[in-house]
């Protein structure tokens, strides 16, 4: 995939890594970047077409499918994060995490798939799409989901040459994880990795460290992972 000439749509662009990944796709000679945003009144970056888009809401990405039909390149970047565990938290919550990061984003492939023959789908997924912390269950469980989806769309859409790139990442210093104490990364810095990785062709993108770490405890016994050392 070649930035450079691309037109994209990048979803929840108003802020943290979305609004990262709007400039970046400007600064490396996208032709056109659609930002949108539940509230596109909130997107101040120049140069691009702002668009309203609430993925949970099917009418709302019909309606950008049809207004964003020349797009050669999804980037599916809105998402929520509730707090709400899976056993005792609020289930209105726990469907939130799952219509936003499974069903929203597999919404904007669905609808944006036939225009996107020969062109690409970056979805930004989580480390936590791999294990599970106490306040995560309902962000791990859908980011779980999403990548599967990733996985399986990327199969689905090879006989039209479609390339689906999945964005794993731990902590970055965005809005989302402003209560969080431990190491946040630069958001400019996960999304030029992830910009490069779809240039390069490849069908994930590990932007971090920790995430490297997460992805090599998978081949072991999970509790090593989850007993302090």
């Amino acid at each position: 995939m070649q930035i450079n000439g691309a037109i994209a749509l990048v979803t929840g662009a108003n802020r943290g890594l979305g609004r990262h990944f709007t400039t970046q796709l400007l600064e490396r000679g996208a032709a056109k970047v659609y930002a949108t945003a539940r509230r596109p009144e909130l997107v101040d970056l120049p140069g691009v077409e702002t668009l309203r888009l609430d993925i949970t809401d099917p009418e709302s990405v019909a309606a950008a499918a049809r207004v964003a039909g020349d797009v050669t390149l999804l980037v599916n970047n809105a998402g929520i994060s509730t707090g709400a565990g899976l056993v005792t938290g609020d289930l209105d919550l726990i469907r939130r995490e799952m219509d936003t990061h499974f069903w929203g984003t597999l919404g904007m492939i669905r609808a944006f798939a036939p225009g996107l023959g020969g062109g690409a789908i970056l979805n930004v997924l989580s480390a936590l799409s791999w294990f599970a912390h106490p306040g995560t269950g309902a962000y791990a469980a859908a980011k779980a989901a999403a990548w599967n989806l990733t996985n399986a769309v990327r199969l689905e859409l090879a006989d039209q040459k479609t390339q689906v790139t999945g964005l794993l990442l731990g902590a970055a210093a965005t809005d989302m994880t402003a209560g969080y104490d431990g190491p946040t990364a630069d958001p400019a810095v996960i999304v030029k990795a992830a910009l490069d990785g779809l240039e390069a062709g490849l069908w994930e993108v590990i932007a971090d460290d920790w995430t490297a770490h997460v992805k090599a405890s998978l081949a072991g016994d999970p509790r090593s992972f989850y007993t302090p050392a």
